[in-house]
């Protein structure tokens, strides 16, 4: 097999590792709904206009027709396509439903959106240069913040609860009991598995409990985190992994725009939780061999 097939089929496994055929199907009658009906004709790529035309706006029908015809309605049809490829089968993908449609979405991109993108977003940088060097000419005595972009980003803070308003306090940290009390088998986010309310009222914590006995689940900082920040590991003073960072307070999500250290805070699942889970929940305690856990 040729590198280019070696490698494509290796991606192509990864792909499909999280694909659902009718989830698929879902998604792409409604995108193409959203599209034809959101914007105007010079903006449509014209394999959508014909889907549009063929179809009558049917977009699901299409959708069924589509991933029945194509090889890209699974793994199993597209290794058979890779495994037996030649360069004659190419006339194979000029025929396929999603194969064109994905071309020509993408060549539309690229000769009609993408210039005129790149020509605003080279203005914007520009704009914001002279931007920036009016403020810092205009504030010589302030220290103004880098630009981080695509670097490598450490954010430092306290563990530490916050009053959002008059009489209204939150504490630095949740426990399972939160999570217990919103429980809601009508709700699937607020749904709790059976397995977690027995571990919960046999307050089988393990040694993930605090010295309350309590099962801590996250905690709040003063760091100054933002969209992309969701994951990162939280340090304590020592190196030691003790949470992953994944939100912010409601009152300080503006903190992009305004910073305020009263009530920004940012939110992290505690490590402790993240271990209860894997290890009483989950059955998965082994993998917890493998960890240097630190008591």
């Amino acid at each position: 097999m040729q590198p280019e097939l070696y490698k494509l089929k290796e991606e192509s496994a990864k792909f499909f590792k999280n694909f659902n055929l009718p989830t698929e199907k879902k998604l792409l009658a409604a995108t193409l709904k959203m599209y034809s009906e959101n914007l105007s004709d010079e903006f449509l790529p014209e394999e959508i206009k014909n889907i549009k035309q063929k179809y009558k706006g049917d977009f699901e029908a299409f959708a069924e027709k589509a991933f029945a015809k194509s090889i890209f309605a699974s793994q199993a049809k597209l290794d058979q396509f890779i495994d037996n490829y030649k360069v004659s089968q190419a006339k194979k993908l000029s025929k396929d439903p999603l194969f064109v449609l994905s071309s020509d979405i993408s060549f539309f991109y690229g000769s009609r959106i993408a210039p005129d993108y790149n020509k605003i977003m080279d203005q914007i940088d520009k704009l914001q240069r002279t931007y920036m060097a009016g403020l810092m000419e205009m504030q010589p005595e302030k220290v103004f913040y880098p630009d981080a972009n695509s670097t490598f980003r450490v954010h430092y803070g306290k563990v530490f609860g916050y009053k959002p308003r008059n009489a209204v306090s939150y504490a630095h940290y949740t426990t399972l009991d939160g999570i217990i009390e919103k429980d809601n088998p009508e709700i699937f986010d607020y749904d709790v598995p059976q397995k977690l309310r027995d571990l919960y009222d046999s307050k089988d914590f393990g040694d993930y409990a605090n010295a309350k006995g309590e099962m801590p689940v996250c905690f709040a900082a003063t760091n100054h985190t933002t969209g992309g920040n969701s994951g990162s590991p939280v340090l304590n003073a020592n190196g030691e992994l003790i949470g992953l960072n994944f939100d912010r307070a409601w009152e300080g999500v503006m903190s992009d725009l305004m910073y305020d250290p009263e009530i920004c805070r940012n939110v992290s699942l505690d490590i402790r939780y993240v271990l209860f889970i894997v290890d009483k929940f989950a059955g998965a305690g082994y993998l917890l061999d493998e960890m240097n856990i630190v008591r």
